[in-house]
């Protein structure tokens, strides 16, 4: 092989090595405690508790797989992307956003891909699922008008009605966001807009999904933050009538004199004003105390 192609066949094992790795982090191999027949052909083993395992070497070449069907459709419009799992509505939003797909959170209408005078009416080349059993509707539809489906399947999923089955747990937050993650990046690094010259910048933090609690919190600490920042800018803030010559309270630690300032102002008016006269150009005379002891 030329050179080129050795690069590709390089990366392509270093992201694979790297890939499994992310899965294993975001628990991706762990599965439920039922097996059915057509998925323990991607189970790995059975822990001593009772969970079975997946091997996570089919679920990236299925990974793969899914990808190239996905590059395969020249209108990124026909694909539509379903999870009616909370955990995975954010994946399917960001895996929308940037493919430039359809993606479809919540409960999926009855009829959408079957009624034409529905209001919400499509006629998609690729429905992808991110679990069977809570999205079976939409993978009944998807039979009905022939279209292919992709579908995340845990080791209890059942495959009816499903064309490419990508073994890995569908019930995680994080792993949910860490499979959409993997996927979208793989499309684009197979359509040619990410390369290892221009990687790919978006964090996998951006497909999981998050509470309502956690944002509220968030928010609510951002706001104290800024509040408290605003408090200790005013409280620092120069007290008026201080200067060179001393504080604002007429207080020098030199000891000279002090020329400005709130109370050096004072004293200087002070000193400056003249005595008031008397009316009438004489004096007022006051009785002495002594005067007045013979009387009492």
């Amino acid at each position: 092989p030329g050179l080129n192609q050795l690069i590709k066949i390089n990366m392509s094992v270093t992201n694979k090595e790297s890939d499994i790795q992310n899965l294993l982090a975001a628990q991706c191999h762990l599965g439920t405690k039922n097996c059915t027949e057509t998925m323990d052909r991607y189970v790995y083993r059975r822990r001593n508790d009772g969970v079975f395992v997946f091997n996570l070497a089919k679920t990236w070449d299925k990974l793969q797989m899914a990808a190239r069907v996905i590059v395969a459709i020249d209108n990124p419009q026909d694909i539509v992307a379903i999870s009616a799992r909370p955990y995975g509505q954010r994946g399917v939003l960001k895996f929308a956003h940037h493919t430039g797909a359809n993606g479809v959170v919540g409960r999926h209408t009855p009829g959408s891909f079957t009624n034409q005078s529905q209001k919400g009416f499509s006629e998609p080349r690729l429905v992808i699922v991110t679990d069977p059993r809570t999205d079976h509707q939409a993978i009944r539809e998807a039979g009905y008008m022939n279209i292919p489906v992709i579908a995340f399947c845990d080791t209890d999923s059942d495959l009816a009605g499903i064309d490419i089955a990508i073994p890995a747990n569908n019930k995680g937050k994080h792993a949910i966001g860490m499979l959409y993650w993997l996927l979208t990046r793989m499309v684009l690094q197979m359509r040619g807009s990410v390369s290892a010259v221009s990687p790919w910048d978006v964090m996998v933090d951006m497909f999981f999904y998050r509470e309502p609690e956690e944002l509220k919190e968030q928010e609510e600490a951002q706001e104290a933050a800024a509040a408290e920042a605003e408090g200790t800018a005013g409280f620092n803030a120069a007290l008026p009538g201080e200067g060179e010559y001393g504080d604002a309270y007429g207080y020098n630690p030199s000891g000279e004199a002090v020329q400005g300032g709130f109370a050096g102002g004072f004293a200087a008016d002070f000193e400056a004003a003249a005595a008031p006269a008397a009316a009438g150009g004489a004096g007022i005379e006051y009785a002495q105390p002594e005067s007045f002891g013979s009387q009492f």
